[in-house]
Formats: structure tokens, sequence, C-alpha cells
């Protein structure tokens, strides 16, 4: 295996990571957004109007991402496995 194989290996692992958590985080970004802006227009302080919208919000977005988050691993994984012969020079 040579250094830009491996280098590429990487860069691969990195980009499916981010491609595949990235929607995750803009949904939680944009909920604790809105969650907030409701807390200041309410003056609600309560720390569980806080938490649990937000905790909804990633699990929400969770379940519905997972099929399409599991097949970009697969496919990453696919790729990476399906081309084992040649690392092995």
């Amino acid at each position: 295996m040579t250094v830009e194989m491996a280098i590429d290996v990487i860069r691969q692992a990195f980009w499916t990571a981010l491609i595949t958590g990235a929607p995750i985080l803009a949904v939680g970004f944009f909920g604790g957004i809105l969650v907030s802006l409701v807390q200041i227009l309410t003056s609600m302080q309560d720390p569980a109007f806080n938490t649990v919208p937000r905790l909804l919000i990633f699990v929400g977005s969770a379940m519905l991402l997972l099929p399409w988050m599991a097949s970009q691993m697969i496919t990453y994984s696919e790729r990476l496995l399906g081309s084992l012969e040649r690392f092995a020079q």
C-alpha cells in the first residue's frame, strides 16, 4: 500500500463520515435555534423545555435518516472491502 492509497482511504472515510453526520447536525442546529427563539419569545426558562424538544428533534431526525445513513455506510464498506487486493501490493 502506497502513501497515496492510504491518504485516499482516509479521505474517503472522512468524507463519508461528514456526509453521513451533517444532516442530523444541521437539523439539530436549526431545531435548537427554533427552540431558543420560542424560549425568548415566551420568556420561558424551564430547562425541560430546552432539553426535551431538542432531544426529540435529534431522535426523530435520526430515525428518519437512518436508512439513508446505513446505505451510505454500506456503500463505503463495499467500496473499501471490495478492493482489498489493491492494498496487498
